[in-house]
């Protein structure tokens, strides 16, 4: 046995699977918190996987504030490791320059810049004209414009992972390079420990017993989680680069980057960089990687690459006589979503993920090392990660088919416009409802979400069932519109049949509803309530609908993107001695929704049942029949009308939505996609998990306090409650609808408040029934009255243009509810 191998211990707090810079980062954050029994086995040696052919590109401007913070705070970091460490990392800020070719994109890139200095990030529109001066030697002739970020910069991604090695090892962590993880050992669904084998022909392995394991395994995460049951979807896919020769007198030069040419360029030492996300991505290794793959090349594929560098001599036509150094194909990991995944696997107590990086691990691994630490460390992430988070992944996604289309697309969607409303076109048709047939006969283009084909809006007779994506009202915009006015006006009928149903039921079922859930659970069965599932920090972890159906069983409603999540929340605060099971039901029941005004006369005609106010009332949950069917009817609405929801048996509900659609004929009734229901949402001042709140959100800022009653005791974040309720919203969230009807809303654009900028929109959409965009933000209000708020003057930053808005905490539309509860 080699001597390396004998001083592996026999324990250790937690083992970290990986020695990239993900599993680095993740060894010198926990050391940075005083843990000090710290193991990372790395297969091969460290970097060896794909951290060591990375570009080392250090973009701070992310899609959310959150994720923005974990790119700036990587940059901070790399700046400072070698003062700690000794290890040059060679960052340094050089800048960015993303250019844009077409209208289109410059608005983005302008709306990215707006949103920059809501997250705290110098970036600026500039001519094309400023942009040479930058970077001369580009040709500006089709360039419309471009956004410059000074912090922006560069680094040696090989150097910033073994700064990060010994920056652990100098706080305790022991890392051994050459020692593979061949399995997590697990007993009853909690980590106990890891076996390894060690490379070579000496055969060694052995165990650590541990608490925790931390999956930074790049490319081989997948299939390492597979054997623990953990879903952990991500594919290989090859990612090209060339570099130049050096090139005479070439000074230092920002990154830059265009996108319409899928190319990004780095500047090294007087050579160039030139790589590519082109638009369809080629999958490599799709039934595993390689056992001994280490710092290892994939052939090339000039043909590939070629249209690339065809438009980038004509880009940059200095390049045309600069001669190729190297040409670079090797493998990065890609996601279905472009998202990697941090947080504690769901299912398994202690298993731990920081994987998936999509070809951007340099930049993220920093903030990721950090965040996930304090989570493993205070059982909570510093703030808001749902974006991230694992327990988004729905398990058929480890499907390899699957994977392989979809990532052939996503490395392309780096560089790919980034509209409002975009959808995926690869992996489709996984989930579908009972409907989805009868919605397609109907004119349902779909759209999806958590792999679930659902209707974003229906065409007319003859239309183009297709996206057709702009900035601005996009092809269905009067479709919307047609929509959006059936529900206000008349009746509509929608499939969401994609919302979570769960089921709890027990003896204990009630007494543990009440402690995880804000509101009031002990109601009459027959009822339905509207609460939160909240953190001891007073941020919604869930928020839903709970319908009583026995005295021990209920039926939990839930967002169809969190429903894994919601399900891990729950299992894991169900004492040891509660009596409670949790069933997910989603796929066993449809759920047909008749909205509007006119819907308790279309239900009385489609059902042999009394709707009237006084035999049905709001929030009331009652047996049916419907056609020759049953369903259990909810009197709720997210819409901000009289309605109700029918949830039926999945085999039935074909014959039901049949029967509600032929009695509809009479009434004009009109099937509504998702973004109508979206619109119509904030139209009410409805919040939306993951835009308007989480787990950072404390519901009393969010305005939802009247769900958690002053004379309820007991449930997880009360005391928070309490001394919020005291001390007064710190936040609040406010309505804006803009005055002029051409202003499109989407989201985290910035709000002003008498001229200076106070925060960002959370949700936005295009109120087609109050006549313009409507969205929804927080601004900071401390000590200040309700009606001082709104007193100011507010307006909304759109591509440049200050939009004037009217504020509002009330919702604008129906502010007393009376048309849900009429």
């Amino acid at each position: 046995m080699s001597e390396a191998v004998k001083t592996i211990p026999k324990n250790a707090r937690v083992v970290i699977i990986g020695g990239g810079v993900s599993g680095c980062s993740v060894a010198y954050h926990l050391t940075k918190l005083g843990w000090t029994d710290v193991v990372l086995l790395e297969r091969k040696q460290l970097t060896s996987g794909t951290t060591w052919h990375a570009a080392g590109l250090i973009g701070q401007l992310r899609s959310s504030k959150n994720a923005t913070r974990l790119a700036k705070y990587s940059a901070d970091l790399y700046m400072n490791l070698e003062a700690e460490t000794g290890v040059a990392t060679g960052m340094r800020a050089t800048g960015s320059l993303t250019v844009a070719l077409t209208d289109a994109r410059m608005e983005e890139i302008t709306r990215q810049a707006e949103m920059a200095s809501v997250f705290d990030v110098e970036a600026r529109p500039i001519s094309p004209e400023e942009a040479k001066e930058f970077y001369p030697y580009l040709n500006i002739g089709d360039v419309k414009g471009a956004v410059y970020l000074p912090a922006d910069g560069q680094s040696d991604p090989a150097n910033v992972a073994m700064a990060l090695a010994k920056g652990a090892r100098m706080g305790g962590a022991q890392i051994f390079e050459g020692v593979k993880v061949d399995d997590v050992v697990i007993e009853d669904d909690k980590v106990t420990g890891v076996t390894w084998s060690a490379d070579g022909d000496g055969g060694e392995s052995g165990h650590i017993a541990c608490d925790m394991i931390v999956n930074c395994g790049g490319m081989w995460a997948r299939d390492l989680a597979v054997k623990s049951g953990v879903s952990l979807p991500l594919q290989a896919c090859e990612h090209f680069y060339i570099v130049t020769e050096q090139i005479p007198d070439m000074s230092r030069l920002p990154v830059l980057r265009v996108p319409e040419e899928c190319a990004y360029y780095k500047e090294d030492a007087g050579k160039i960089l030139l790589g590519a996300f082109e638009p369809k991505s080629k999958p490599w290794a799709v039934d595993g990687i390689p056992e001994d793959f280490c710092f290892d090349q994939l052939p090339d594929d000039f043909d590939h690459f070629e249209p690339i560098l065809a438009a980038a001599v004509e880009r940059m036509p200095i390049l045309e006589t600069a001669g190729i150094h190297t040409f670079f194909n090797g493998p990065e990991s890609f996601t279905p979503d472009d998202r990697h995944y941090l947080g504690q696997a769901p299912g398994v107590e202690g298993y731990w993920v920081a994987a998936g990086y999509n070809s951007i691990g340099i930049v993220s691994s920093g903030g990721a090392g950090m965040a996930l630490a304090q989570w493993m460390d205070t059982g909570k992430p510093p703030y808001d990660l749902w974006e991230y988070d694992v327990r988004r992944v729905q398990p058929f996604q480890r499907n390899k088919a699957y994977l392989k289309e979809r990532v052939s697309e996503t490395l392309g969607l780096l560089y790919d416009d980034h509209f409002p409303y975009r959808q995926y076109t690869t992996s489709r048709g996984v989930r579908r409802s009972p409907l989805h047939h009868q919605l397609l006969a109907q004119g349902a283009v779909m759209s999806e979400t958590a792999g679930w084909e659902r209707p974003g809006w229906f065409a007319n007779e003859g239309q183009e069932r297709e996206y057709r994506y702009s900035w601005g009202p996009q092809n269905w915009f009067e479709n919307a519109r047609a929509e959006h006015m059936a529900v206000r006006t008349n009746v509509a009928v929608m499939d969401l049949s994609s919302f979570g149903k769960v089921k709890v039921m027990g003896k204990d079922a009630l007494s543990f509803l009440n402690r995880v859930c804000a509101n009031e659970m002990d109601n009459h069965v027959g009822t339905l309530t509207y609460t939160q599932m909240l953190n001891e920090a007073g941020g919604i972890e869930c928020d839903l609908t709970v319908a009583r159906l026995m005295k021990d069983e209920f039926m939990l409603t839930l967002p169809a993107a969190t429903v894994q999540r919601d399900l891990d929340w729950l299992r894991t605060h169900v004492a040891a001695d509660e009596h409670v099971a949790i069933i997910d039901m989603t796929a066993a029941e449809a759920v047909i929704a008749v909205m509007g005004p006119n819907s308790r006369d279309l239900l009385h005609a489609a059902c042999r049942h009394d709707f009237s106010n006084e035999a049905f009332p709001f929030g009331a949950v009652q047996e049916v029949e419907v056609g020759m069917g049953l369903a259990r009817a909810h009197r709720v609405s997210y819409v901000g009308e009289l309605g109700w929801e029918l949830y039926c048996s999945a085999d039935q509900a074909g014959h039901i939505y049949e029967h509600i659609c032929e009695i509809g004929k009479e009434f004009d009734l009109k099937p509504i996609g998702m973004h109508v229901i979206d619109a119509c949402r904030i139209e009410k001042g409805f919040r939306h998990f993951g835009h308007d709140i989480s787990e950072e959100d404390h519901i009393v800022d969010a305005g939802l306090a009247f769900a958690a009653p002053k004379t309820k005791t007991g449930y997880i974040g009360e005391a928070a409650v309490k001394a919020r309720r005291e001390s007064g919203a710190q936040n609040r969230l406010i309505q804006v609808l803009a005055k002029d009807p051409s202003v499109m809303f989407y989201h985290n654009e910035p709000i002003y408040r008498d001229g200076q900028q106070v925060g960002y929109l959370t949700s936005g959409n295009y109120g087609h029934y109050l006549g313009g965009s409507v969205g929804m933000g927080y601004i900071p209000c401390a000590g200040e009255a309700p009606a001082d708020i709104v007193k100011s003057k507010f307006e909304v930053l759109v591509n440049g243009t200050m939009a004037e808005v009217t504020a509002s905490l009330k919702p604008l539309y129906d502010a007393t509810h009376s048309r849900m509860k009429v």
